[in-house]
């Protein structure tokens, strides 16, 4: 059976109860002494009891408002517990987020990104998956990152993907290598050259091997990583040379490496946002988003500037 429960009531009766006085109770509930009588006789009515006794000097319960007046305590005392716990698991939500980023846009991003959301939030802490396309991908579909930073090539039918920049990939190699003396490399100059490659795990390798076909196979790919940095510590022992996107080596101390265009064919990687088609982000992830178009897009920006007049290559 569902009893309907008087909610108002039971706040009125409690807190004449407790203060002994209609007139105080009134006021601690910021009524009327005319609202709380009316609470009062409702509740009285809906129980068919009498709880309280009101002479003109003080309030007395009766004997039913005597067995009421503990239980109603503890159940309003429960009821508020609920709410505080709810209330702080609300908080907890909005205050903590994870989002998703490839392992190159994380270092070249994120530090900079997070402390100017950390300037607008800073009660907010991030959780961040620097982790493969492939990751990412899953990460956001099964709700645990509310967005990535990732490879724009998503055809997931529950993930949209919002383009936001394109960066080209380079040749990684020492600065006393042969083919460093040009400004730019043809990849048909790579043949021959032991080359380190990350592996089929990973979204880079699939762009390269797309654009270049059959090419591909043409040349000595003589090693396998499944991380660029691996990549790039294989380049500085003198193992091989590396393909990697720009933004690898950006910002890095690359010692007595140098990074150069590719081009016969330039590859290039678009670099997105990739969310969830039909679950909106909560508040706070939506001013990291934001930011982090603004970000990503204005780098974009800066480095589409007009391509020097390349020198003429070695002979």
């Amino acid at each position: 059976m569902n009893a309907r429960i008087d909610f108002l009531g039971l706040q009125a009766f409690l807190a004449i109860a407790e203060r002994g006085s209609f007139q105080r109770a009134a006021a601690q509930l910021n009524l009327s002494q005319t609202a709380l009588s009316h609470r009062m006789k409702k509740l009285e009515q809906d129980l068919g009891l009498k709880l309280l006794l009101r002479t003109t000097r003080q309030v007395t319960l009766t004997e039913a408002g005597a067995q009421l007046l503990p239980r109603a305590q503890a159940m309003v005392k429960e009821l508020a517990f609920s709410f505080e716990e709810l209330r702080q698991k609300g908080r907890e939500k909005q205050e903590r987020i994870a989002i998703c980023c490839l392992p190159t846009l994380a270092v070249h991003y994120l530090p900079s990104l997070l402390r100017e959301f950390h300037l607008n939030h800073p009660s907010v802490s991030v959780r961040i998956y620097d982790n493969s396309a492939t990751e990412i991908s899953e990460l956001v579909r099964n709700g645990t990152a509310e967005f990535g930073l990732t490879l724009a090539s998503e055809t997931h039918p529950e993930l949209e993907v919002k383009p936001l920049m394109k960066e080209p990939f380079v040749l990684l190699c020492p600065k006393d290598h042969k083919i460093a003396k040009g400004e730019e490399v043809d990849w048909d100059d790579l043949a021959g050259i032991p080359l380190v490659r990350t592996s089929r795990q990973a979204g880079n390798r699939l762009l390269i091997d797309d654009a270049l076909g059959p090419r591909r196979d043409q040349l000595d790919w003589r090693w396998e990583v499944l991380h660029i940095a691996t990549a790039v510590g294989m380049v500085s022992a003198g193992i091989g040379l590396t393909v990697v996107p720009r933004l690898a080596v950006d910002g890095i101390d690359m010692g007595g490496l140098v990074a150069l265009p590719l081009h016969n064919p330039g590859v290039s990687r678009t670099i997105g946002i990739l969310s969830a088609r039909d679950r909106p982000l909560s508040p706070t992830a939506q001013a990291l988003r934001a930011l982090t178009e603004k970000i990503v897009k204005a780098d974009g920006l800066a480095r589409m500037k007009p391509a020097a007049a390349p020198r003429r290559k070695r002979a």
